[in-house]
């Protein structure tokens, strides 16, 4: 076992103190002044306005006492209390400096009041000093690392140490220990506001990234599934153009042989395209979605939508304009469709209970499409937490609404109820040319 030597002490207490200096010496880079990013500008004021209460009580309280308990002449005890009282100005942005300002004025007042004293009068700590530092050790803790704080105390402890025991012919009485335990329970209680708005802070940002990242995930999804059903649309129409191209020559006497390879030729490269379509569906496709392969709906199945919702307890009035299923395109029809449907969700979600009327007509090249809820009928608790939807909201919504080149409408009603109003053009935009 290794024994410890002097020169081990004193090498091990020689590299405690220059991490003490170095605390001591390493203030925080926010020079934000106290309360100084809230948005309320009295909140900003609150820091000066208590420095100035304290300079206008601390000052003739500190100069009364040093002139009436010590018989210190006026002006030196007002040069001691204005040294140890106007730091807390600069506490306000840089607090660690004005520590070190108000340390050795307090150690030079109690040198010199240890020699001009009444028997009455407290030592080495006068209680304007003693308020004035702590307020001070306040705006410390608020403001400096962990690291600091604790080397302030220690550093405040040793100097009230090294006051009342070497070199000074009075020894300290209740002040000291009160000095040194108020001085700690102040830096702790300043560490641990700054730690829990910190907290706090950082807690503000990591929902706001949170909600940032979910809206974000909720959008790929929305796009990812989207293209899986745009999949199915298009898709349709490219296996018609393939047969239709492979059975011309059949179907049509006469059909020339270069017409016959050139029908050849389109029902190739729509198997082609698509073949390339299911790989590229494959890259999108989760594991959950992988069987989905059902016809997508559209306006004709809005009745069926209706009716499931009304056995949900949301009676729906559904009104749609005669032929109007046959006109609609096929990606319009499905954006419709998701449209009333994820809009029925959230009725059934947060207004259980509300009637509905859903309608759809055609005004000129454009579906008009509108849902309007009625408020509940009776005050009830949300069922987000027991109902789900597609999942998606607004933004699936308007997702939908942007892939077809329309335009969306939401937004609550005077009397409680809600609206999504959408105009999907029924033809797709025609190209121009210069």
């Amino acid at each position: 076992m290794k024994t410890l030597t002097i020169a081990d002490g004193r090498r091990f207490a020689v590299r405690q103190l220059r991490t003490l200096r170095r605390h001591l010496t390493t203030p925080s880079k926010d020079d934000t002044p106290l309360l100084g990013t809230s948005r309320r500008r009295w909140v900003r004021r609150i820091p000066y306005a208590v420095a100035i209460i304290l300079q206008a009580s601390l000052i003739p309280a500190g100069i009364a006492t040093l002139v009436g308990f010590y018989d210190l002449v006026l002006p030196v005890a007002a040069a001691l209390t204005v040294a140890q009282t106007t730091p807390l100005f600069l506490a306000i942005t840089r607090p660690l400096a004005a520590w070190w300002i108000s340390a050795p004025t307090l150690v030079l007042t109690a040198a010199i009041t240890a020699r001009h004293h009444q028997l009455m009068g407290s030592w080495p700590w006068t209680a304007p000093m003693i308020i004035s530092y702590l307020f001070l050790l306040l705006a410390l803790g608020l403001r400096e690392s962990r690291a600091t704080v604790l080397s302030v105390w220690i550093a405040t402890f040793l100097l009230t140490v090294l006051t009342t025991t070497l070199g000074l012919p009075r020894s300290g009485d209740g002040t000291t220990v009160l000095l040194i335990a108020l001085s700690g329970a102040v830096l702790l209680l300043g560490w641990a506001v700054r730690d829990r708005a910190v907290a706090r802070r950082l807690l503000t940002e990591q929902e706001q990234i949170s909600e940032v990242e979910r809206e974000r995930r909720t959008l790929l999804e929305e796009r990812a599934r989207i293209a899986r059903e745009l999949h199915d649309v298009v898709a349709h129409h490219m296996s018609v153009i393939a047969v239709q191209a492979a059975s011309a020559p059949y179907r049509i006497e006469g059909v020339p042989a270069g017409a016959a390879e050139e029908f050849t030729a389109i029902a190739g490269t729509a198997r082609e395209s698509l073949a390339e379509m299911r790989r590229l569906l494959g890259v999108l496709r989760s594991e959950d979605t992988a069987g989905e392969k059902t016809p997508q709906p559209g306006v004709g199945q809005l009745a069926q939508l209706a009716e499931t919702v009304g056995r949900a307890g949301v009676p729906v009035e559904l009104t749609v304009d005669d032929g109007l299923a046959d006109r609609v395109p096929q990606a319009v029809g499905l954006s419709a469709y998701r449209v009333v449907q994820e809009a029925l969700a959230n009725v059934v979600r947060h207004a259980p209970g509300a009637r509905v009327w859903v309608s759809l007509s055609a005004d000129g090249p454009e579906l008009r499409l509108t849902v309007v809820n009625a408020p509940p009928p009776h005050r009830t608790e949300s069922l987000e937490a027991s109902v789900e939807g597609t999942g998606q909201g607004l933004v699936g919504m308007r997702e939908r609404v942007r892939l077809v080149d329309g335009r969306l409408d939401t937004g609550p009603l005077p009397d409680g109820g809600f609206k999504v109003a959408a105009v999907l053009p029924l033809d797709p935009p025609q190209e121009t040319t210069a």
